[in-house]
């Protein structure tokens, strides 16, 4: 058991490797390490994932932690060779859409876009860069290992025969978990605050077609701080991933053409095209984002303030008044319901809610309804009440609260063991080389080693 759950580990730790080991590469003396099919590793592969996981104070299981890693990417590596011979492919919305998901956890984990580029020394638009080769890398395996693994099912009754034979002193302890919902209210912009940064970026979008540089003028004046220092350039960009006010100006743009002026949630725009390439762009932008005035926001507290009190006394469910007075649009449909990026599921480990609402679950009970607070998150400033709809405490997994989890666990069991014997086939039909340095590696498959 404690295998399975090292093995999620990993994964998971192995996913920020790109932003942590920013500078890992300028360390090591690069070479080809291993051939497997067309794919290769280097050694600066190899040394990324090792410095990525001794910095957050990762542990091998009685393994060398480099063999770990070098196993791990080798057999992605023979992976990745049979979905070529098998026509599995990934598609760039793919890897674009688990880009943008990773982007979201980080920003969620660390409170803000700005501080997210601040501690890394990157733009998102830098990180998305260097993630994007694993990330893909990724997705090739996992639809890989679906494909091989495709014909399990797990039974009722294997669940229980499995959690009956499990030792009992080792069962593993569940977290405790919460679920949040929310209702949000957007500060109000007054007419007059809109019309002067409207007029501002009529002024530049004017410079910019009297010869002026885009980039500078984005470099100067843009509040895109990500962007910004990009001369505006957000990369290439699927339409998914940006908000669809921006998205249909941006498409709609000839190669060099500047926008009108666009409103979207997060302030002002004005848009350069730089390039299109099917249906993902790469555009400038200028962002202004209007001021918020003290009397706007004192309303929206208070408006939240009369919604929590009208909840308080029972004429209103929190979900009704979600649906009717939430400005939030991915969750005011859901009751309020917060999805948790990192498991697309509504429960939350404490530690993983966004750091504004995480303050206030501290000092609230389930169904009590918070205060109003500001949250900064997102780029955007809002202001929110909470109430906690469900907690489990911490325990000790059992089959009656815990069905789920020893599914799971059988069936990554099962998984394993049919991608063991995959594993142990291919190395054998594969061209396989590895270097003189790890011949006499401690690997867990011995069919590197031919």
């Amino acid at each position: 058991m404690r295998n399975i759950f090292r093995k999620v580990y990993t994964v998971l730790a192995l996913v920020l490797v790109g932003i942590i080991t920013t500078n890992a590469q300028d360390n090591v003396v690069d070479k080809i390490i291993a051939v497997v099919g067309n794919q290769v590793v280097l050694k600066s592969d190899v040394e990324q994932r090792f410095i990525s996981l001794k910095a957050q104070g990762y542990t091998s299981g009685g393994v060398d932690l480099k063999t770990e890693i070098f196993e791990d990417l080798l057999i992605q590596k023979l992976m990745i060779a049979q979905a070529q011979v098998d026509s599995v492919e990934v598609t760039e919305q793919e890897v674009e859409d688990d880009l943008s998901r990773k982007m979201e956890m980080y920003v969620q984990k660390i409170g803000s876009k700005e501080k997210l580029e601040q501690y890394f020394n990157k733009t998102i638009l830098e990180m998305k860069n260097d993630l994007r080769d694993d990330t893909r890398n990724e997705r090739i395996k996992e639809k890989m290992q679906a494909e091989i693994t495709k014909d399990i099912h797990i039974t009722p009754a294997e669940v229980r025969e499995f959690y009956n034979k499990l030792n009992k002193d080792s069962l593993p302890t569940i977290p405790g978990e919460l679920e949040v919902q929310q209702i949000v209210k957007y500060p109000k912009i007054s007419d007059n605050e809109k019309d002067r940064i409207r007029e501002k970026l009529r002024g530049y979008r004017e410079r910019v077609l009297n010869g002026d540089s885009f980039s500078t003028l984005a470099v100067l004046y843009s509040e895109d701080p990500g962007s910004a220092r990009q001369g505006g350039e957000l990369g290439y960009t699927p339409r998914a991933n940006l908000v669809p006010e921006f998205a249909n100006v941006a498409f709609n743009l000839k190669t060099d053409k500047v926008s009108k002026i666009v409103e979207t949630e997060y302030g002002f725009h004005i848009i350069q095209l730089i390039d299109r390439k099917g249906e993902r762009i790469n555009v400038r932008h200028i962002l202004l984002k209007p001021k918020i005035e003290d009397a706007k926001r004192k309303a929206a507290t208070s408006r939240l303030d009369s919604i929590a009190d009208l909840i308080r006394k029972e004429k209103l469910q929190f979900d009704e008044a979600a649906f009717y007075f939430s400005d939030d649009k991915d969750t005011r449909n859901n009751g309020g319901l917060i999805v948790n990026p990192y498991t697309a599921a509504s429960k939350f480990q404490k530690d993983n809610l966004p750091p504004a609402i995480a303050q206030q679950v501290n000092h609230l009970k389930i169904n009590e309804i918070s205060a109003p607070f500001l949250d900064v998150s997102g780029g955007k400033d809002s202001y929110k009440i909470i109430k906690i709809k469900s907690e489990t405490k911490a325990h000790t997994a059992n089959l009656s609260d815990d069905w789920s989890q020893f599914e799971n666990m059988l069936s990554q069991k099962k998984q394993q063991s049919v991608l063991d014997k995959w594993i142990k086939e291919k190395q054998i039909n594969t061209y396989v080389h590895i270097d003189d340095s790890y011949k006499n590696a401690n690997f867990r498959f011995k069919g590197w080693q031919k």
